[in-house]
């Protein structure tokens, strides 16, 4: 059986919200009130969606939090780390 191969959020934030709108990663991150290099770590996937960031997205890019949260245990269940 062929396994899902889930999108990680930041590569999801990437290609859905920031390429089509020429969002940058500081724009999105002023939105979300959190440094640029606290977003990039996301993004990047050096860093895990917590709860909170998870709340900030959702207020922001209109998804829910609970989405977010999934899309990480997604890539785990998979055999892939989501962060570190």
């Amino acid at each position: 059986m062929a396994m899902h191969n889930p999108p990680h959020p930041g590569e999801f934030i990437t290609e859905v919200y920031l390429d089509p709108k020429n969002l940058s990663g500081r724009e999105l991150a002023a939105t979300l009130g959190v440094s640029p290099s606290t977003l990039n770590r996301m993004l990047t996937d050096t860093s895990n969606v917590s709860p909170e960031m998870a709340l900030r997205l959702s207020k922001a890019l209109g998804r829910s939090p609970e989405s977010w949260l999934a899309m990480c245990k997604a890539i785990m269940t998979s055999g892939r780390r989501c962060g570190v």
